[in-house]
């Protein structure tokens, strides 16, 4: 009796996982090469499958569920096996429970910037970051293309390809929105399907499903940002004489209301400051305007009698090349604005200097 207590004792009659982590995919049900033997009791529970492996190959999945194992619920076994007519006796496989559970709050992000063209700014380094959850949606599909034979699996093993695909992919669709830089704050949602939809085949063909992707954060390069900064500034300071304004009168309110208090110094320093105040804001309006070139004035402007007509009106610099070629001489008639009469050209101030720097004819000629 007690040989055959110890033989039985090797049979291993339950079989189940009772998951204490939040990390765990897949967990291998140790036997410790004791056999399993036909009327085990197997416990599978919710957000759990449980492979039979027979020799390196996939038997049985079973779904959550309790099952009391025998040829009749193992036919894939049964049959590597080579049972026959039911015959019930231990057997030895491999159990390897998988997780269907979500596993939330991954983070995703750029290690570095990537490029990508924008329409407003051209060719930008994006980084981005957010979070997603997965779960395997194909047990079959994931031990064959992922966990193999590993005997604990988990989340870390897989995360960082998960992260760098997502990246990958994502990055390719914020460029494929085309929405503007700019506007990519106001469009995380947006750009959180684009990604979404992009990389759920690549999850697929993992035995993966995707089932929640958020994008928290896109984000310049710290020079860049600093540039962008500048600009908003610049932006704001182009009603400068408007904030001015407001300001100085918010000034002058306060002060009136000090002196209609009744405190006879308030109300005096309340003129002088409005004053002041006033002054300022003169001041900024000029400075303001300062800020704009005057007009470039304009030069004198003659008209010039030729054969009894008045031809023109002509600049001083004309009236100068003119003089070069000697068809304006001292003797040629004129008249501005202003003047009462023609006068001859050499007896105007403002052309006599003209006739000075013309040479005198070359000798001869």
């Amino acid at each position: 009796m007690g040989l055959l207590s110890n033989l039985f004792s090797e049979f291993v009659d339950v079989i189940e996982w009772v998951d204490h982590t939040e990390n765990t995919i897949v967990w291998k049900f140790e036997r410790h090469n004791n056999a399993i033997k036909m009327g085990a009791r197997l416990t599978v529970r919710e957000s759990q499958v449980a492979i039979f492996i027979n020799e390196g190959q996939i038997a049985d999945v079973f779904q959550p569920g309790l099952y009391e194992l025998s040829t009749q619920n193992l036919p894939i076994l049964t049959a590597l096996q080579n049972w026959k007519h039911g015959f019930e006796s231990p057997f030895k496989a491999d159990v390897y429970f998988i997780s269907t559970r979500q596993f939330t709050n991954q983070k995703w992000g750029t290690k570095n910037p990537v490029m990508v063209r924008d329409a407003e700014f051209g060719p930008v380094r994006l980084r981005a970051f957010g979070t997603f959850s997965f779960r395997v949606e194909d047990a079959k599909t994931f031990f064959r293309e992922i966990s193999a034979t590993n005997p604990d699996f988990t989340v870390e093993r897989i995360n960082e390809q998960l992260r760098n695909l997502i990246t990958s992919r994502g990055m390719d669709s914020v460029a494929a929105s085309n929405i503007p830089m700019l506007d990519l704050a106001a469009n995380y949602d947006e750009v959180g399907k684009f990604i979404f939809e992009k990389i759920q085949p690549d999850f697929s063909a993992m035995g993966l499903r995707l089932s929640s992707l958020l994008l928290e954060n896109v984000s310049l390069p710290p020079e860049v940002e600093a540039v962008l900064d500048k600009r908003s500034s610049m932006s704001l300071l182009g009603n400068l004489s408007a904030f001015t304004q407001f300001q100085t009168a918010n000034a002058i309110e306060k002060s009136a209301e000090s002196a209609a208090s009744g405190q006879l110094g308030a109300a005096g320093l309340g003129v002088g400051l409005g004053a002041v105040m006033m002054g300022q804001a003169g001041g900024a309006f000029q400075q303001a305007a300062g800020n704009t070139p005057p007009p470039v004035p304009a030069g004198s402007s003659f008209y010039v009698a030729v054969n009894g007509a008045s031809q023109g009106p002509f600049d001083l610099t004309n009236l100068k090349a003119m003089a070069g070629q000697r068809s304006f001489t001292a003797e040629t008639l004129v008249w501005k604005q202003g003047m009462t009469n023609w006068l001859p050209a050499g007896s105007v101030a403002e052309l006599v200097e003209i006739f000075n720097q013309v040479p005198p004819p070359v000798p001869g000629i």
